[in-house]
Parts: C-alpha cells; sequence; structure tokens
C-alpha cells in the first residue's frame, strides 16, 4: 500500500491536490466576508472540490474508463468524507487546540490550512480505486 504513494500518480495528484487545497484556502478567506467560519469552509471545500475534479481528471487519472456522469457522483462521494475530515480537524483546532497551545494569531487560516491537508492520503486511494478507477 505506500508503493502507491510513492508514484508519479500520486505526485501529480498532489500537485494538482495542492493547487485546489490553495483555491479552498483563498476562497475561504472571501466567503467569510459573507458566511460564517464553518460555513466559510463547507463552501470553500466546495469550490476547492469542483477544482480538484477537472484537474484530476484531466491530469491524474487519465487513463479512467468510468463514465463522466460516474466518476463525478463517486468523486463526491469520496469527498463527503474529505470534507467530513477537513470540518471536523479545522473545528476542532479552532476551537479546542490551538486555544489550549495558548496560539492566538492566524488561528481561522492555521486550522484550516491543516484540515484541507489531511484527507490527501484517503482521497487518493478513493478517487483511484473508485472515482476513476
Amino acid at each position: 500500500m505506500i508503493r502507491q504513494f510513492a508514484s508519479r500518480q500520486f505526485l501529480v495528484f498532489l500537485l494538482t491536490g495542492g493547487l485546489a487545497a490553495v483555491v479552498n484556502f483563498v476562497s475561504r478567506i472571501a466567503y467569510d466576508v459573507w458566511v460564517d467560519f464553518s460555513t466559510a469552509i463547507v463552501l470553500a471545500y466546495l469550490t476547492g472540490m469542483v477544482t480538484a475534479f477537472i484537474l484530476a481528471r484531466t491530469f491524474v487519472f487519465t487513463e479512467s474508463r468510468t463514465t463522466l456522469r460516474r466518476s463525478v457522483l463517486l468523486f463526491s462521494l469520496v469527498n463527503l468524507t474529505a470534507v467530513a475530515q477537513t470540518w471536523l480537524i479545522s473545528m476542532g483546532l479552532a476551537l479546542f487546540a490551538l486555544p489550549a497551545l495558548g496560539v492566538s494569531r492566524f488561528v481561522p487560516e492555521i486550522a484550516h490550512a491543516v484540515g484541507v491537508m489531511v484527507p490527501a492520503f484517503t482521497s487518493y486511494l478513493g478517487h483511484k480505486y473508485w472515482s476513476f478507477r
């Protein structure tokens, strides 16, 4: 299983996912203007998810035999798990862990950045073996 993460495909997944994560992160800051932090995390995740789908289908899983419609559905299901991970980690860090550690500056940014990074491994496996098989 570890060998799968030492592949060119995983590296490209990380690069495209990194770009989608930047879109996610920056859009969350923009959404903060109109909605609360919790809602902004979810909206930003959806924005990043659309970006990630387009990039993954175009550059990572180029040999996918799954139809576009099925890929969208399965990609969305895999990302439901990932958004739950992102939200739980971001909220847990922002409300509990970072304040307990005495962190008071950039709490939403730190919490969200960590929350966005965590699902990289579970998402890769889900997309490789399910969304774009």
